[in-house]
């Protein structure tokens, strides 16, 4: 590691979903109480509150500029001049909120949700036609996701149970099989909430309640730990021109509070990440 630093105080009450576009040289992240999505200039520092409304869990790039937006109970486009428009309702029982989303190399988009109960939150996954399959359920908070640089894995982080597994993915049909169990975090090292793998296929995992990040290698060891001062840490993803700089999102804050819980991180690290896929939903 080289350095770390807070890259904007922002009170987030539940900050999530770092995403870093590369055409804008700009980071984006959610606020999912507040129900914002904020836009980041690092270069220039120029930061921006782009959509106010309904709580959004998780959004991904579209690959014609749209921003494809996972909200309670819809999917939305949030457009470049700033409208809204419904994409399509979506309700499922036990469904509170769609929480962590990824896209995958074909434009389809995973997305995970939070369950009324420890055995109604799931997985889905959103085809290019728009049609959602349910993959599984009885997850309560499903979480972070990633690839592996050959795109042979799949990642997938249950944060009920604390557990992340991997899964072999398909990328011709987008099917998921074969889950083993990847790492299991004990009391003290905080639940497993947001991921991101870097270009070594080493996995990093945010630390709910356990003040940082951990990095695993491929067997799931952990190589370390970067600790932070703020204890809920919700996710992660890599950024910069080089992909060389990581962003983190975190919890807890209120806006006026002197603590630093709910800023957004940033930090160098040696190894680059791997660029995230655009989604290409349309109906």
């Amino acid at each position: 590691m080289t350095d770390s630093a807070i890259l904007i105080k922002s009170h987030c009450q539940l900050g999530e979903n770092p995403l870093w576009h590369g055409r804008s040289q700009c980071l984006y992240w959610t606020d999912i109480e507040a129900g914002m999505i904020h836009r980041l200039h690092p270069q220039t520092g120029r930061h921006e509150v782009i959509y106010q409304g309904i709580s959004v869990g998780g959004f991904t790039f579209q690959a014609d500029g749209d921003l494809l937006l996972f909200r309670v109970n819809d999917l939305a486009l949030l457009h470049p001049d700033g409208r809204v428009s419904v994409l399509r309702n979506y309700f499922d029982k036990g469904l509170v909120r769609f929480n962590d989303v990824i896209a995958d190399p074909e434009g389809r988009v995973f997305a995970g949700s939070i369950g009324t109960e420890n055995d109604s939150g799931g997985l889905y996954r959103v085809d290019l036609d728009g049609s959602i399959t349910c993959l599984w359920r009885d997850t309560g908070c499903s979480n972070g996701m990633g690839f592996t640089p050959d795109l042979k894995i799949f990642y997938w982080t249950c944060s009920t149970t604390r557990r992340i597994f991997r899964y072999t993915y398909d990328r011709e049909t987008g099917r998921l099989a074969s889950p083993t169990l990847f790492h299991q975090t004990g009391e003290e090292e905080g639940i497993p909430d947001g991921l991101a793998v870097d270009g070594l296929g080493n996995v990093w995992s945010a630390r709910w309640n356990g003040y940082g990040v951990t990095r695993h290698d491929p067997s799931g060891k952990i190589m370390e730990k970067i600790d932070l001062p703020a204890a809920k840490v919700t996710s992660l993803c890599f950024g910069g021109e080089n992909l060389d700089r990581m962003f983190i999102t975190t919890a807890g804050g209120r806006e006026g509070s002197e603590t630093i819980d709910g800023a957004v991180f940033e930090i160098g690290v040696s190894h680059s990440g791997l660029p995230e896929f655009e989604s290409r939903i349309h109906l």
